[in-house]
């Protein structure tokens, strides 16, 4: 079988049968929502030093804002998927981007830390349900061969929308203080969902047979794919909240020079993401991912060597961030692919899988730097679980699926 492959999925799902002008409107309302959501993953870490002072509370606290997000937009995966399958991602999509504004109004206006925790455990809530809103949305509207493209482009608007708040923030910040960032990032997805609702054209995947839930929970297919994002996206996350400590106490980098290579791992993602959905139509599914894997893994082990240099370190953190985001459309087209009438829960099960890795990965790294007294068996042990995925991926199947009953 050869590796050029039609990354189509049209055989599997009912096309939407949309103009391609209505197409592209879909796919930049879809990335519009992308951007609008997922500053709220990161619009408060670089508020941290204000809030610890206004509010009394350390630093371990300030990473429980990051965790709470998390948790609850990890949550929110599968049950937020099978929601939208259900009722549909333009009506669900609203709803959620409105919840998402209400938890930053409430950010706001808190008075304590418990507020500012609660507040964002709320916020996950919207966040998790728009990803896979949004992803399930241009799964249908761009179904065809542009879909692979498409779906990059959402995920790179992702990471803008992530990047785009550590560079804006502080500068905000300075001009108006901390609320009035809660503030902005409120207004930003209200002005996402009044264009969701203005433009955004009705998109249906057709009238594939829902498939049980429970082979969909099971599926070892789901579960590879699921893999492949822990160590993708999981792990760039990881390793993102650890390159500036990195940089700084080992390197001796300047902490601003040091954040702005740190801020590469995500940054990046933003072009590596729609490139993988072009490189898609040109390459098998396999080759995609092993070869992404094999790039993060030397990423990670040239972190390991005692002495480093800065060249050395900034070339890491491209293999990392271009590995990490070129195999991203790939995974979730054939996800939805897999169950295209329960394409939400599915891809929503595939980024649970990622953000437990987020979870579970950086605590762990630091655990091990403060028993070891260096990040470098950290970095062999996050490079080593690449290469264990890399080894797993001739069990995905190479040619695109069949319709589950």
């Amino acid at each position: 079988m050869s590796v050029l492959q039609d990354s189509r999925v049209s055989s599997v799902a009912e096309p939407a049968g949309l103009s391609a002008a209505s197409q592209r409107s879909a796919v930049i309302c879809g990335c519009i929502v992308a951007f609008a959501y997922s500053a709220n993953y990161t619009n408060h870490a670089p508020l941290a030093p204000a809030l610890m002072r206004e509010f009394g509370f350390n630093q371990a606290l300030a990473g429980f804002l990051t965790t709470g997000i998390f948790a609850t937009h990890a949550t929110m995966q599968i049950p937020g998927g099978h929601l939208v399958d259900r009722l549909g991602a333009k009506r669900v999509l609203l709803c959620a981007l409105v919840w998402v504004a209400l938890g930053n109004l409430g950010m706001a206006f808190a008075g304590a830390y418990w507020q500012l925790l609660l507040c964002k455990i709320f916020t996950g809530i919207g966040t998790g349900v728009c990803f896979v809103g949004g992803a399930r949305y241009v799964h249908a509207a761009a179904a065809g061969p542009r879909l692979n493209f498409a779906q990059g482009l959402f995920g790179g608007s992702v990471q803008l929308g992530a990047g785009f708040v550590i560079l804006a923030v502080p500068r905000l910040y300075l001009l108006a203080g901390w609320r009035a960032t809660f503030l902005v990032s409120a207004g930003m997805a209200l002005a996402a969902a009044i264009i969701w609702l203005a433009a955004a054209p009705s998109a249906s995947s057709g009238v594939a047979p829902p498939g049980r839930f429970g082979e969909m929970l099971l599926a070892p297919q789901l579960w590879l794919l699921g893999l492949v994002q822990m160590a993708t996206f999981g792990l760039s996350v990881v390793v993102g909240s650890w390159v500036v400590v990195i940089l700084t106490k080992v390197l001796k980098v300047p902490a601003t020079q040091a954040g702005l290579i740190g801020s590469l791992v995500l940054l990046l993602g933003i072009v590596s993401r729609p490139l993988g959905g072009v490189l898609r139509r040109h390459l098998g599914i396999r080759p995609l991912i092993i070869g992404s894997l094999l790039m993060i893994a030397l990423g990670c082990f040239a972190f390991v060597p005692s002495s480093n240099s800065l060249g050395i370190a900034l070339t890491a953190v491209v293999l990392i961030s271009a590995g990490v985001g070129l195999p991203y459309a790939a995974m979730f087209s054939r996800a939805g692919a897999l169950f295209p009438g329960r394409a939400g829960a599915a891809m929503g099960l595939v980024n649970m899988l990622g953000i437990l890795m987020i979870l579970g990965g950086a605590p762990l790294v630091g655990h091990l730097a403060d028993l070891t007294g260096t990040f470098r068996v950290s970095f062999v042990v996050l490079g080593g679980f690449s290469l264990l995925v890399c080894a797993a991926i001739p069990l995905i199947d190479r040619d695109e699926p069949m319709p589950r009953a």
